[in-house]
């Protein structure tokens, strides 16, 4: 299971602040190194041709044309996405009092619907995570994603790995899953959603309503 968040933690509602917090995840089936393989090759072939992506491909920054490519490569790859969004504007007032609460609850509202469609008791599940940015958050992320698996997995093994997102494809893939279905989510316009991310998109949850 590779994951990824999309939104900040600011709960002012001012310009900048994001209406969703929340988190995706891309989960392929059996061993995948065909697809990490795949992943590598097209994003050396796009530095090849002058594109440079010195912390790997992130949907929010690269170009049109590179969207293109990155679509195309998870359309037929077919791994199963899973999103939940926390609108922020629901937010208990607990939860506007203390916004680092947002990520352990929009973790634990994923995990908690995730984790028994992707396995089964007695297995094994691997959780690559994406890093956030400082050292503090990092320290604070780590800490509520341990605590959240301890405590929905007990009949099965969760390995938690928290990774720079350009150190692993599957978090990559998880973060165009999120980009194209936050897009939709806010009503705007997002061309590969249909064809590229729709046919792969397992769950969608709302726990808190939407906009």
């Amino acid at each position: 299971m590779h994951a990824d968040e999309t939104g900040n933690m600011d709960m002012s509602g001012w310009p900048g602040a994001s209406l969703y917090f929340g988190f995706g995840t891309a989960v392929f089936g059996g061993e995948h190194g065909r697809e990490v393989w795949d992943g590598l090759r097209l994003r050396c072939d796009l530095e090849r041709r002058g594109v440079n992506l010195p912390r790997g491909l992130h949907a929010k920054n690269d170009s049109h044309a590179t969207r293109d490519e990155m679509f195309d490569l998870i359309g037929r790859q077919r791994p199963r996405i899973d999103v939940t969004f926390l609108c922020k504007t629901r937010a208990h007032p607990a939860i506007r009092e203390r916004p680092h609460w947002l990520y352990k609850l929009a973790w634990y509202s994923h995990f908690r619907d995730v984790l028994p469609l992707v396995s089964a008791p007695g297995d094994t599940l691997c959780v690559i995570v994406a890093t956030l940015t400082t050292n503090r958050r990092l320290m604070d992320a780590r800490e509520a994603l341990s605590d959240v698996c301890r405590e929905l997995a007990v009949d099965r093994e969760v390995v938690l790995c928290v990774r720079d997102a350009q150190s692993s494809w599957g978090i990559q893939v998880a973060d165009y899953g999120l980009w194209a279905v936050q897009r939709i989510l806010e009503g705007r316009p997002c061309k590969w959603y249909e064809s590229r991310i729709q046919p792969h998109l397992a769950s969608m949850l709302t726990p808190w309503g939407t906009v």
